[in-house]
């Protein structure tokens, strides 16, 4: 027989994530791990970012990651680009949304961190999507909370809008960032 009041799930929740945590840092390779100047690591494969300084864990974050064909691209880069409030621009009609709100998909804030001039053909699920030109990958924040923690996006690193606050206030221009598989 059940008891009459089931246990409060928080402190459940909680002891996953913080096990969760522990076990993505520990993936990190130990060299990463000890780097003395603040950087950002992000596990593609767990869909979490992290961001260490010193051997020290300053923040983690749970992130949404790029779909089969728009993968997240993996290694060494850099911070090239923060812009708060930023106006998302459709990479194949031109078409500009400005205004922060559930139009934009960027959310609250951009970081970019790698530039690709190949052009990209891929297929996103619904259509096939041809970009001529350079396109940029970065973090970024997102109106539509239920995509993180999944491979959704076409390359970007979408994180909730209160995190990706944080993360943009504690990276700054030229700071590494390692994106692991």
């Amino acid at each position: 027989m059940l008891p009459l009041t089931l246990p409060d799930p928080a402190p459940l929740i909680q002891a996953g994530s913080v096990d969760s945590l522990m076990m993505a840092l520990a993936s990190v390779p130990e060299e990463l791990r000890q780097k003395p100047e603040r950087h950002v690591v992000m596990l593609r494969g767990r869909r979490r970012l992290l961001l260490l300084e010193g051997g020290s864990l300053r923040s983690a974050f749970p992130v949404a990651v790029g779909m089969p064909g728009w993968e997240t691209p993996t290694g060494t880069f850099r911070v090239i680009e923060k812009i708060d409030q930023p106006i998302w621009v459709h990479p194949v009609t031109g078409e500009r949304v400005e205004e922060q709100g559930p139009d934009n998909p960027l959310g609250s804030h951009w970081i970019a961190f790698h530039r690709d001039c190949l052009g990209r053909d891929a297929h996103d699920g619904e259509t096939w999507v041809t970009i001529k030109g350079c396109t940029t990958t970065g973090f970024h924040g997102t109106p539509h909370r239920w995509t993180v923690g999944r491979a959704i996006s076409h390359g970007c690193v979408r994180l909730y809008n209160e995190d990706v606050k944080s993360l943009y206030r504690q990276v700054s221009l030229g700071m590494g960032v390692t994106v692991l598989p």
